[in-house]
């Protein structure tokens, strides 16, 4: 949800037109995480002025607006911030006025653009209202940017900008990740993070000269300081506290919160003859929109304060913690440009499901030695003993995610004999169960950000049970906090509908479920056949792959269809639900995916001649359990779509002829001739459904494009839920 993207240049001259250039394609990089507005803020042609465009509608719109401003774009900068943001609305309607950047008021002194929630906005828009300030929009982002001007006023600009934005934030409760330009401090400008994902890219002629950053740690927690001196409590009322924030003389920075931050020196920046180093900065929430300009990122933790001034990066926190690492480190990414560009397709989402046959084996590269038949997952290597011997797992995860591990819990349950668990982590944050320390939990999330996801994690944590994290976000929050861990490696995805990092987390818990039953000499066969499966699935995705133009030729006869039942049962009721999600997502089709075992129990009163049905019917331990469920739908005047194992068994007997005699004694297959099937590869029973959920996922893309919606794109969603 919504995208954050910066750029500082210190010491590389560029136009206003390039930085604009920069920060837009930065925004067009995050497009598909959902948004509804965007903007930007650039400096303006006299100091202390800034330029700030914001519009509705998709980064195209943005650039019209630009086209149409007065802004001289041949104006070179030495050295320059600028700051953009693509909104996705949950407070206040998607306006242009609601667009970020905020600013602290019509001069526009402070400029903030931010993603999350911060709750505790109202009580801060009311103290802030009660000393003269005047709201102009109805986000809760706008009392930040507002906030750090009344703190700059009350301390006579006499802070420090990390200084000013610890005081701030300190006052700021819910989730945050923000970036933050003043023309009070020109070149600077600030990044901070708590529960929503920000990097920093880094780009520079020179070799750096170390490959981290120091974190500066104050000698006084701000908080403690803050109660010592101001009998302030930031848990407190605003209205009923002695505020910090109130007070404009200079006891108000004490200790710690007063060291000179500007002779401090961020050592991968320090060239050896002394001289400053031109470098660019690129600041981003998504990995995606800093790939094609550098190499180089840092991944803020919770609670970093990044400071970027005078070409070096600082970060800073605004208390110590037992155990925190003192240094951020400055990984390389492996991401390519092509990766996050549609090729020859017209959609990512087309793309993306064409990359599965692919990704899956890049999911396995180094993992799965198909020649031994044994599975070495380097991220669990030494916690397999301690998971092996725990009382219970837990799986927890949101929609896609929560799919892929009802696909491979009984699978789990099979190999390891640990009774499993599978919970959707709002639910579960809802229920607060209990949890002891011999379980483990496995948290599962494509982008490793999702918030009731990691909200999950920090009660497990708390609870001491041991947390492994399932992930495809490279230094994502949940890889961070888990104990150990498995990246799926699907590479980047941005279709806002998962495909292929649903196959991905597939095949990575069913190599965990793999890896955990290593030892069971009974298991062994078992664990064979599904390392043979998992050894030729990606040629028969392929195969699936072809059946493309034939589905595209049935989904236009599901394009007027107002609902959909798609039915599976065993290991295919995981992919009945996925499906109906795709199809649902972004076709706006009211699609429901059923247990077939149900049908008596209810659905079958939706059963009739026009509402369209597909049935998952490859052939499994429960086929003759799927045919009856068959004769159930047909019997109703119910017309199926199948799902069916190539070369597989009958799955409509026809009627009786006038001898008593059916048609499929003289001929098998006639009653099924009047149904639309479509065949697909047989592979072992716990594998199938990584096959089975590429049609629907292809009818999913086919419906939405006959229906002109944009599957990339769909209304209301997007693609990393960082908020509850």
């Amino acid at each position: 949800m919504c995208g954050i993207f910066g750029y500082v240049n210190y010491l590389v001259e560029k136009t206003r037109g390039q930085i604009v250039d920069t920060l837009l394609t930065g925004l067009d990089r995050l497009e598909y995480r959902g948004y509804d507005s965007s903007g930007f803020a650039v400096d303006a042609d006299k100091s202390n002025k800034n330029y700030v465009i914001k519009q509705v509608g998709k980064v195209s719109e943005l650039r019209k607006l630009v086209k149409e401003a007065n802004m001289d774009m041949s104006k070179r900068f030495t050295t320059h911030v600028g700051i953009a943001h693509n909104r996705w609305a949950t407070h206040g309607q998607p306006s242009q006025n609601n667009a970020h950047p905020h600013r602290s008021d019509p001069a526009a002194e402070f400029l903030v653009v931010h993603n999350g929630n911060i709750t505790n906005y109202r009580e801060l828009k009311s103290l802030l209202e009660s000393k003269g300030y005047a709201f102009e929009t109805e986000t809760d982002t706008e009392c930040v940017a507002k906030l750090a001007k009344y703190v700059y006023d009350t301390h006579k600009g006499r802070l420090d900008f990390t200084e000013l934005l610890k005081l701030v934030l300190v006052r700021i409760e819910g989730s945050y990740g923000i970036l933050v330009k003043s023309i009070h401090y020109p070149g600077e400008v600030i990044a901070a993070r708590n529960g929503s994902p920000l990097l920093v890219g880094i780009k520079s002629e020179r070799k750096l000269k170390v490959d981290f950053v120091d974190v500066e740690f104050p000698d006084i927690n701000v908080e403690a300081a803050s109660d010592d001196v101001a009998g302030f409590n930031p848990r407190l009322s605003l209205t009923r506290s002695n505020s910090l924030l109130d007070a404009g003389n200079s006891l108000m920075v004490p200790g710690g919160l007063h060291n000179d931050l500007r002779h401090s020196q961020s050592r991968a920046f320090i060239s050896d003859d002394g001289m400053p180093i031109p470098t660019e900065f690129f600041l981003a929430s998504d990995l995606a929109a800093v790939a094609e300009q550098t190499k180089k990122v840092i991944f803020l933790e919770d609670d970093d304060i990044a400071h970027i001034y005078d070409g070096g990066l600082h970060i800073h926190r605004v208390r110590r913690e037992e155990g925190m690492s003192s240094i951020r480190s400055i990984q390389t990414i492996e991401m390519e440009l092509q990766q996050i560009r549609k090729g020859n397709f017209d959609h990512f989402m087309l793309k993306e499901i064409f990359e599965q046959p692919e990704s899956i084996v890049n999911t396995m590269r180094g993992r799965v030695n198909f020649e031994n038949k044994t599975v070495k997952l380097g991220g669990l290597s030494n916690y397999i003993s301690a998971i092996r011997r725990s009382r219970r797992i837990v799986m927890i995860a949101c929609g896609t995610s929560y799919h892929s591990c009802l696909a491979t819990r009984d699978l789990f349950e099979e190999l390891t004999d640990i009774p499993i668990s599978v919970e959707i982590a709002s639910y579960f944050l809802d229920r607060r169960p209990p949890l002891f320390r011999d379980d483990t939990c496995i948290f599962v999330s494509q982008s490793g950000e999702t918030a009731d996801t990691i909200l999950a994690l920090k009660y497990c944590i708390e609870r001491g049970a041991m947390c492994v994290g399932v992930v495809n976000g490279v230094g994502s929050a949940i890889s961070r906090q888990t104990l150990c861990g498995v990246h799926i490696n699907a590479g980047p995805e941005i279709g806002v509908a998962s495909t292929k990092a649903y196959t991905s987390q597939y095949i990575t818990l069913v190599m965990i479920a793999l890896s955990l039953s290593e030892d069971f000499l009974s298991k062994q066969a078992r664990r064979n056949e599904i390392i043979d499966g998992l050894g030729k699935i990606s040629a028969q995705l392929e195969e699936v792959l072809t059946l493309n133009d034939k589905i595209q030729a049935v989904s236009e006869t599901l394009v007027e269809k107002p609902k959909m039942l798609i039915l599976g049962r065993g290991y295919q009721y995981a992919t009945a639900l996925e499906g109906a999600l795709k199809i649902k997502e972004i076709s706006y089709i009211l699609a429901e995916g059923i247990l077939t075992g149900e049908l008596k129990h209810g659905p079958l009163a939706l059963v009739d001649e026009d509402i369209p049905i597909i049935m998952i019917a490859t052939k499994d331990k429960l086929f003759d359990k799927i045919i009856n469920g068959i004769g159930q739908v047909t019997a109703r005047s119910g017309k199926p779509i199948f799902i069916a194992s190539q070369d597989g068994p009958t799955l409509v007997e026809g009627n009786k002829n006038g001898n008593g005699v059916t048609e499929s004694e003289t001929d098998p297959k006639s009653a099924e001739k009047s149904y639309v099937k479509f065949e697909v590869p047989q592979t072992v029973d716990c594998l199938q459904g990584l096959l089975n959920v590429v049609i629907l996922q292809i009818f999913g893309y086919w419906i939405a494009v006959k229906k002109g919606y944009n599957p990339d794109h769909p209304r209301n969603l997007a693609k990393a839920v960082t908020t509850e």
